[in-house]
Formats: structure tokens, C-alpha cells, sequence
């Protein structure tokens, strides 16, 4: 088979179709990691410096009406920090009938919530009522990565959302997960009219994602994993409104990968029926998941691409260039039948010896269908 551009080898991966050889990438580039390890690179020289297939992540920038945000006025205040160092923050939103707040953290490695905003079902009816959507959706930042990109890989969108890829684990971010769980467990009612009202702004947002020169989008999430809610909440609360979001999406004419960074083995023949073209992170039991991946390719393979896989603990933060290599090719040879794989870290990782990355990199360069 004759040498593919980097773009044409992940396409073809995501067409579920076999490349000239493996491609891979990263779950995104760390910004601790970059300023650590990388002197201040940014994602451009990471991708170069390695020689791996680039995938960016860009979406759409959006505009508002002024006078829904007059209705949605935000107030962001710095607490200071604590005794750990890390840097705290909250913020009061204002609307016309009350007000809502969040709370969160951050350092140097990264930023977490410590107060969802929606507490309660006042709170959602508030959210309901008053977040501002967009008005247009501007491709410019997409279109300028494509063009700067070329043949050296693909371009990865998020969907609109409230903080996640799909409805429920959007959610889950807004609320928290376990009251979102208990919500399902004692008012499924309520938890089904949050999620509708969720499903129909992403779609309103959707329609304007037609003729998008993004090539793939990342729905779902880690809320959605089996480590975390079992297959039969899934299929109450995540799969109608996937689905819908998913036609949506296709629509547009992008790809879709459900982001699952967990427990997924008895969730897969639910992500075929969301209709998503695809499944990441495909995290291995040594990383607190439960993918066999090849089991995994033999169960669904034929009808969804892969994306992840490798353990970047043991293979990049605490790991060898010999463990990097040995993990391309088990899990090159675990997918070699359908083909449809990019290898790619599980998730981010913030350590490790850029010699692992290296390692990991060319050995995908040896494993040639």
C-alpha cells in the first residue's frame, strides 16, 4: 500500500477502513506537561517534535444577544488561595428572578469544581430559564487550524454543550454526579424533563453547525461510563437523547466518537445504538477501566472505530521506552482485524521522560497492515 499523508491515515481510521499503518495521537497536550517537560511548547511543536499524526482540538466560536446575557450576568471573584497553594474562585450569576453559584479550584496541573451550580430543581429552573444560547456560530478558528494543518492530521470539535459531549454527562457537571444518580433513582421524572430541556437547546445550537470544515466531534463523557452508572440507566438516560444529539451532529457531516473514560465493556453495543461512528478511551483495567480491547474489536469492531487504549501511567509517566513499545504493538495486533484504530493515551498524562512519548510514537510507524 502505497505511504498515506497523516490526514489520510486517521480519515481512513475513522471510515473504520485499514491505513498504510497505525496512526496515533494524544488526548490533548497538558499545558503542565508542556511548560514541565516540553520547555514551553505548544501543541504545534509537541506534535512535531514526536512525529506523530496531529489531531487539534477547535470548535466554533459563538455569538450572543446582548440582552440575553443582560439576563445571565456573570461575577467572577478571586477567594485567594489555600493552604495547599491552589487557587480558588467563585462565581454568582444573576438573572431576573434570583441568582446561582459556583465554586472551584485550580493549580498549576489543573482546574476542578467544588460547588456545582444547580443544586436544585429552583436552580435548573432557573438555568432553564435564562442561559444564554448563541445567536451564530462562527467557523473562522476552524477553518484557520484546517488551513494550517494541511495533510498533517485532523481537526476535533466538542459539541455546544453545558459541560460535557451529551446530555447527561453535561449534567452531571452542573449538578454533580451523584445527585444526578439519586435524581434517576427517585425522581426519573424530573431527571428526564432536566435532560429534554438540555437535548433541545444543544439542538437549537446544532442547525447552526451545518457545512462545520471540522472532521470529527467528541461527544459523551466519564459520567456515562459503566464504572460509574450501570447499562440500564444508560439506556434510560443517555441513549434516547444521544441519539437525537448524534443525528443532529451527522447532520452537519462530522464524525463521532463517544468519549467513555471508564468502565465500557458492557456499554458496547450501546454506543452503537446512539449512532456514534466511534468509541474512546477504550482505558485499560491497569488505569482503573475494564477494556479488553480485543474483545472489544471482535464485538463491535466492525462497527465502530477505536480511539485510546494505552496505559500512559505505565507507559509514560512511570513507564520505559520498552513498556511504550510493547503496549503499540499488543494493542496494534488486538485491532488488527478491523483496523478502524488510532493508538492514543487513555487520558492526559502530566509526567514522563519524552523518551516514552518518542518510543510510543515510532513504534506505531513500525505496525503496517
Amino acid at each position: 500500500m502505497a505511504t498515506m499523508t497523516s490526514r489520510e491515515r486517521m480519515l481512513c481510521a475513522l471510515n473504520n477502513e485499514r491505513p498504510d499503518r497505525l496512526p496515533c495521537q494524544v488526548h490533548g497536550w497538558m499545558q503542565y506537561y508542556l511548560d514541565t517537560w516540553l520547555d514551553g511548547m505548544d501543541w504545534w511543536q509537541a506534535y512535531a517534535k514526536f512525529g506523530m499524526d496531529y489531531a487539534i482540538y477547535v470548535s466554533p466560536a459563538y455569538a450572543y444577544d446582548p440582552r440575553d446575557q443582560e439576563k445571565w450576568r456573570i461575577e467572577r471573584r478571586d477567594l485567594g488561595t489555600d493552604r495547599d497553594g491552589n487557587h480558588l474562585w467563585e462565581e454568582i450569576i444573576t438573572t431576573p428572578k434570583g441568582t446561582l453559584r459556583t465554586a472551584g479550584a485550580e493549580n498549576p496541573v489543573t482546574p476542578w469544581i467544588t460547588e456545582p451550580l444547580i443544586k436544585t430543581e429552583e436552580d435548573f429552573a432557573l438555568w432553564d430559564e435564562f442561559v444564554p444560547l448563541p445567536v451564530a456560530a462562527d467557523f473562522a478558528p476552524i477553518q484557520a487550524v484546517k488551513d494550517r494543518l494541511g495533510e498533517k492530521g485532523i481537526i476535533r470539535a466538542h459539541p455546544y454543550s453545558f459541560g460535557q459531549g451529551s446530555p447527561w454527562q453535561s449534567l452531571c457537571v452542573l449538578c454533580d454526579t451523584e445527585p444526578a444518580i439519586m435524581l434517576a433513582m427517585t425522581r426519573p421524572d424530573v431527571l428526564h424533563h432536566m435532560l429534554e430541556r438540555m437535548v433541545r437547546k444543544t439542538l437549537r445550537v446544532t442547525e447552526m453547525w451545518k457545512g462545520i470544515p471540522a472532521d470529527m466531534v467528541e461527544v459523551g463523557g466519564g459520567a456515562g461510563s459503566s464504572t460509574v452508572i450501570s447499562p440500564a440507566l444508560f439506556e434510560e438516560f443517555c441513549l434516547p437523547y444521544d441519539q437525537r444529539q448524534n443525528e443532529a451532529l451527522h447532520a452537519a457531516s462530522v464524525k463521532i466518537v463517544y468519549h467513555l473514560c471508564g468502565g465500557l465493556m458492557p456499554m458496547l453495543d450501546l454506543v452503537v445504538r446512539t449512532g456514534a461512528d466511534g468509541l474512546e478511551t477504550m482505558t485499560p483495567p491497569s488505569m482503573g477501566g475494564d477494556c479488553d480491547l480485543a474483545e472489544a474489536s471482535r464485538r463491535v469492531g466492525d462497527k465502530l472505530f477505536f480511539i485510546g487504549g494505552f496505559d500512559q501511567n505505565q507507559g509514560f509517566e512511570h513507564g520505559t521506552p520498552e513498556n511504550a513499545r510493547k503496549q503499540v504493538f499488543d494493542l496494534f495486533e488486538a485491532t488488527r482485524d478491523h483496523a478502524g484504530f488510532i493508538c492514543c493515551p487513555s487520558d492526559h498524562f502530566f509526567e514522563g521522560n519524552p523518551e516514552n512519548i518518542q518510543a510510543f510514537a515510532d513504534a506505531v510507524k513500525t505496525c503496517v497492515y
